[in-house]
């Protein structure tokens, strides 16, 4: 008797080697790109035909293109099972919202390039747009002659390599150095990693702005802040140093976030105030220069970094002062801690007491 045999029809064979995925609308799915260009995206999705993107998102495409590649799988929502031209229609509205922090989280893993458009420059740096993200160029990672005109680069494009991307914090900071230079982050983390904290280093001054001077030690970024220029007050950076000078620095601290450097100028020197009660003892006359004027009363300097208050309330209001006068004065208290002392004028006349 003849056994009987199970005959599979062809289609049936092919069926159960590829399983078609099923997915309804609404249905986050994996897809890979299949054809990409500004007039259509295809997708394989696992059905019998593939999917295509919406005609309302294909209009945004076109700014990612360079950053999207057949091959590449994305997360994709079901908007429509079947159109009427029997293709699935899928939206890429989360890969728009957050697909492109991760393309510039692996640009940034690779130390590739992006384009970005420059905006206006602002106290941050000048300001970019990467596909509708807003970042920023810090005047430091700019090369010449954007250093030192920032403005020049308003609407333009230009290249850069990306230093910091958080989607969370919204933050994006960007370097034309970097890209134009061809710093690879490694190495220079390798140069960042060998500095040491309170060590005095060589730098190079690269510029400066209101609130301080850029420099480089050993390849690494830095910035000496306004406050550590001098133990004097500083009200303009760029009549301590001009760019290319080198001059030696402390390095304060250390950022590894940024691979950045908190440099100081004014540590290289002894603290005037350090021992400021021992050189100018409590009653001693000394004789400074009025510097300023102020609602309160007189600031007189005694040496760079140290200046006394002559309190509107220890004068008659008849004393003729004059800003850069060299005066005569008495010290009358020292407070080490906040760095003042107040000072009191010589008396013109014998106390009542002594008359």
């Amino acid at each position: 008797m003849a056994k009987d045999t199970q005959i599979n029809h062809p289609m049936e064979e092919l069926l159960k080697k590829n399983k078609i995925s099923t997915f309804k609308k609404g249905q986050f799915i994996k897809a890979k790109i299949i054809s990409l260009s500004k007039k259509g995206v295809m997708f394989d999705v696992g059905g019998k035909s593939p999917a295509v993107l919406g005609n309302l998102e294909l209009s945004q495409i076109g700014s990612y293109l360079p950053y999207l590649k057949i091959g590449y799988e994305l997360r994709v929502k079901v908007i429509t099972e079947e159109s009427r031209l029997g293709y699935p229609v899928v939206s890429l509205q989360k890969f728009f919202e957050k697909g492109k922090w991760e393309i510039l989280e692996e640009k940034k893993k690779n130390e590739e390039e992006i384009e970005v458009v420059c905006g206006e420059f602002g106290k941050g740096g000048v300001f970019v747009d990467f596909m509708g993200i807003r970042g920023v160029i810090p005047k430091i990672q700019l090369i010449e002659p954007y250093f030192s005109n920032p403005e020049k680069l308003e609407n333009q494009k230009i290249k850069v390599k990306i230093l910091e991307a958080d989607q969370e914090k919204n933050r994006l900071v960007v370097s034309q150095k970097a890209a134009a230079l061809k710093i690879s982050q490694k190495q220079l983390k390798k140069k960042f990693d060998e500095i040491t904290e309170g060590k005095i280093y060589k730098a190079k001054v690269l510029g400066a702005s209101e609130f301080g001077i850029f420099c480089e030690v050993e390849g690494v970024e830095g910035l000496i802040h306004i406050s550590e220029i001098s133990w004097e007050k500083v009200d303009d950076p760029t009549s301590y140093i001009k760019p290319g000078d080198t001059i030696s620095v402390v390095v304060v601290e250390k950022n590894p976030e940024d691979l950045k450097l908190n440099l100081s100028l004014k540590r290289i020197t002894p603290d005037p105030w350090e021992k400021i009660e021992e050189k100018y003892p409590k009653d001693s006359e000394i004789e400074g220069e009025v510097v300023r004027k102020e609602r309160y009363g007189y600031f007189v300097k005694l040496e760079p970094g140290v200046e006394g208050l002559i309190h509107i309330s220890k004068l008659k209001g008849d004393e003729k002062i004059k800003i850069g006068e060299k005066i005569k004065v008495f010290i009358e208290r020292i407070n080490k801690k906040s760095r003042r002392m107040s000072l009191v004028l010589p008396q013109k006349e014998k106390p009542l007491m002594y008359r």
